[in-house]
């Protein structure tokens, strides 16, 4: 039964992906804003619900390890895995979307993650201030988004968006009912996919003695960073390499300064040695590898996809070795 159930929420999590991007562009078109700020927040945030539900189900449960787990391995799966697998299947242009800003506030909120992380525990404290840097990047976002709006520039217009209204599935006319539609079955069928996918995989998983940090930045980590999988799978076939790189992008940043932010008003998370010590340094450098896509505008072909799903594939292996 288990693995009819991981296999069940593979499929509404590619579903549910795709509804997401469709509603995600089309209100971009829509509201005349970049579909790079929609998918920083809407489609981000959208995809990152269940590590924000499975983080505080830990918390509650008593297994913090699973939190700090689920967090770190998900955003160095986002990167290496995510960008990955899309690169692999059909390349990932970069040349024309500006994610400099959104990039250098994913550093930030990395960095400003590890500097609290040093003191061993997330604490409420910890969580406040990583909450309140969520809010000068949301408040960021927003201005973007209006000062887009107020100049009465079609998407066609914006830099990181030229020939979105050709891209299939992208319709400037749709009606707003059918746009909410895409989107309210996204966002609630990608944790619903991924809730069945996770429990699946670690009912398996405990099967064979796995404890519950390694379980978390590898299996949890794993089955809730397939809803960005599926986002940005269906965003490169549609060629929108700036959805693909905003949710990740976006993703990252909610978890760090979202989830753990939240998660620690419910309580403290420990940090493991293994975490300090290796996988948030994981993580940071996966981060900077993005740097040359962004900064030197990269074409992320197919080499550089297989290069960084193999990355991950050495990372878990890594892990396991290492529990």
């Amino acid at each position: 039964m288990d693995l009819i159930y991981a296999m069940l929420g593979l499929v509404i999590l590619l579903f549910a992906g795709d509804s997401l991007v469709r509603g995600a562009v089309n209100m971009s078109l829509r509201l005349g804003v970049p579909a790079l700020i929609v998918s920083l927040t809407v489609v981000a945030f959208g995809t990152s619900a269940p590590e924000l539900l499975i983080s505080v189900k830990a918390i509650f449960e008593g297994v913090p390890g699973l939190a700090m787990g689920n967090v770190v391995g998900s955003n160095t799966a986002n990167i290496l895995l995510v960008l990955g697998v899309p690169a692999v299947i059909s390349g990932l242009s970069t040349a024309t979307c500006d994610t400099r800003k959104s990039y250098l506030q994913m550093m930030g909120a990395t960095l400003l993650f590890i500097i609290l992380s040093m003191n061993g525990v997330i604490t409420w404290i910890q969580g406040l201030v990583l909450l309140a840097a969520l809010g000068l990047m949301l408040n960021s976002a927003f201005r973007v988004a209006l000062s887009h709006r107020r100049s009465n520039h079609v998407a066609a217009n914006d830099a990181c968006c030229d020939g979105e209204e050709e891209v299939e599935g992208a319709d400037p006319d749709m009606p707003w009912w059918k746009v909410i539609l895409f989107l309210v079955l996204g966002l609630i069928g990608l944790p619903l996919g991924a809730d069945l996918l996770v429990d699946a995989s670690t009912n398996i998983a405990r099967h064979f003695g796995v404890s519950e940090t390694v379980i978390g930045l590898t299996l949890v980590a794993l089955g809730t960073s397939l809803p960005e999988l599926a986002t940005t799978v269906m965003a490169a076939l549609r060629n929108q390499a700036e959805v693909a790189l905003g949710n990740v992008i976006g993703s990252n940043m909610f978890n760090l300064l979202a989830i753990i932010g939240i998660a620690s008003l419910v309580g403290p998370i420990p940090i493991e040695r293994g975490i300090l010590h290796f996988d948030l340094w994981v993580m940071l450098g996966a981060s900077l590898l993005l740097a040359p896509f962004v900064f030197l505008k990269w074409h992320m072909g197919r080499i550089w996809g297989v290069v960084l799903s193999s990355l991950y594939v050495i990372y878990v292996m890594i892990v396991l070795g290492m529990s």
